[in-house]
């Protein structure tokens, strides 16, 4: 099994006329055979797209009418920050089961807005500012590297997008594979966090551990570790690494994109470090060693 993502996922992509909408769908048509069905913007309804490899894709006006006409049960977002939220609404009204927004930099307000109508929608929203979901030898939704990835038993969940492909990478080396990768992103008003997709990866039968990777800011981390503690009180659980990155970030200070300042003692590394290994996840001491330190994690 896998989460979100499987082989049966349709896929259109708003802003695939764009120059990172174009290469980056290249990329997934390439991996796997990705069903990457058609592209939408609202002036070259009816045109046909097609990339460098001679592939072709159908553009259409709307995302309702691109649904309607291919099936299409999930979107990605490669559309610029002021367009961006606008193309999320959109994608919720047209009632897009899963929706994955790579784009950077949209406006906290937007995002608010954005939120507000999420939360009453069938909709699902990974991102904004996020790598995507990846499932070896299925689907890739967004601009992770397919070839770092191999089929196996280890679920991802990351709000770094470099740092996700580091623990694919990890985690590939010692043998383990990922069932799924998710990348939720680092902006302080997104779609997903991370109790969800942790509920996703431990009531997924093929996912047999956990890497998640936090980041200074906020009190997500600390939120999960929580979560995770309650679960295993009922007798859910599953062997899990972590890491947290921008440990040496100094208080008031925001690094990367952190999404939250460090203050009044919360969002620091040593808290979310603390919070994690209370609910049993082994924190590794450097990105390098995720897949070592969860196979040592698995060897218990």
């Amino acid at each position: 099994m896998s989460i979100l993502v499987d082989k049966n996922t349709k896929v259109l992509v708003q802003g695939l006329t764009g120059k990172t909408g174009t290469f980056h769908t290249e990329q997934a048509l390439a991996y796997h055979g990705t069903k990457m069905v058609g592209g939408i913007h609202p002036k070259k309804g009816g045109e046909i797209w097609t990339g460098a490899k001679g592939e072709a894709l159908p553009i259409f006006a709307t995302v309702a009418e691109g649904k309607a006409k291919t099936g299409a049960n999930a979107s990605v977002v490669y559309v610029p920050p002021a367009g961006a939220a606008e193309a999320i609404l959109e994608a919720i009204q047209a009632e897009i089961p899963l929706i994955v927004c790579i784009t950077e930099g949209i406006p906290v307000m937007d995002m608010i807005k954005v939120k507000a109508r999420l939360d009453r929608s069938k909709s699902r929203l990974i991102g904004p500012n996020c790598p995507g979901v990846l499932t070896p030898d299925q689907c890739k939704i967004g601009i992770m590297p397919g070839n770092i990835f191999r089929k196996g038993s280890v679920g991802v969940v990351s709000r770094s997008g470099t740092l996700t492909y580091e623990a694919v990478f990890q985690t590939t080396n010692v043998g383990l594979g990922q069932t799924t990768a998710v990348g939720i992103g680092g902006d302080p008003v997104k779609g997903t966090e991370f109790i969800d997709v942790l509920e996703m990866f431990l009531a997924d039968d093929e996912t047999k551990s956990i890497i998640m990777i936090g980041e200074i800011g906020g009190s997500a981390e600390e939120d999960a570790a929580q979560f995770l503690k309650d679960e295993a009180k009922r007798g859910r659980s599953k062997p899990m690494a972590g890491f947290i990155a921008g440990r040496t970030a100094p208080a008031g200070r925001t690094m990367g994109h952190a999404g939250a300042v460090i203050s009044g003692g919360k969002g620091g590394a040593e808290d979310k470090i603390a919070a994690m290994e209370s609910a049993g996840i082994k924190v590794s001491p450097s990105p390098a060693r995720l897949g070592t330190t969860l196979v040592e994690a698995i060897k218990g």
